[in-house]
């Protein structure tokens, strides 16, 4: 579905560069963008500790989620470019394999402002693929029990915040002098420990892997 809807826009956005002037990226430019993105995590469960003992299996899995974000460049040379990411999400934990009985265990809100450092390979072109590199940070917040099992009076949950490596790659394809369609995807790594207290079983804990691909489709505007 990702890959349809990508390449929907890709032949969409090179008809409308086939006919836009070239529109070179010079040092100081501005380049803000509004995407619709969708983050699908990757993720891989790692152990569950019940009373500080580890049960020996897996615990969860992150649903995904749709959602707006920003992101703002500013153009270092007519190549290099610094981005910041902004946006958030929401998700569900939900518990699999061994502790699927359990259902959602977890409603929470993500806040992961990241900062790549990219490669502009086209200034010139009407069509300019980008790679970049660089950190994020990812802050839980809002965080609740869910489910009818954990979800009791006085049961709690906080995630830890998480400290990562982002890589991107995308594409700018010009519609005019100043507007551009854009497509990017991310790879995050998103490491984490839910830590429970008040539960039916106690004090828990789950780490997990979350490692989300980001796709994101939408529209920029040089300034």
């Amino acid at each position: 579905m990702k890959k349809s809807v990508f390449a929907a826009v890709m032949m969409t956005a090179m008809g409308l560069a086939a006919a836009a002037p070239a529109m070179a990226y010079e040092a100081g430019d501005w380049l803000v963008r509004g995407r619709v993105i969708n983050v699908n995590p990757n993720d891989d469960s790692g152990n569950l500790y019940i009373g500080g003992v580890s049960t020996g299996s897996e615990g969860v899995k992150v649903d995904d989620d749709t959602v707006p974000e920003l992101d703002i460049t500013y153009m270092l040379s007519r190549n290099w470019g610094v981005e910041l990411i902004l946006g958030y999400s929401e998700h569900t934990v939900k518990a699999h394999k061994t502790w699927s009985a359990l259902g959602d265990v977890i409603d929470s809100k993500v806040l992961p402002p990241t900062l790549t450092l990219q490669y502009h390979f086209l200034p010139d072109s009407t069509i300019r693929p980008y790679v970049g590199v660089g950190v994020n940070y990812t802050y839980f917040f809002d965080e609740e029990v869910a489910g009818s099992v954990l979800d009791i009076p006085g049961a709690k949950v906080k995630l830890d915040s998480s400290w990562g490596l982002a890589a991107q790659a995308g594409v700018d394809i010009a519609i005019n002098q100043d507007w551009f369609v854009n497509m990017d995807v991310k790879y995050i790594d998103i490491d984490t420990e839910a830590h429970f207290s008040g539960t039916p079983v106690g004090s828990a804990k789950i780490t997990a892997d979350i490692d989300p691909f980001v796709w994101g489709i939408g529209i920029g505007r040089r300034f």
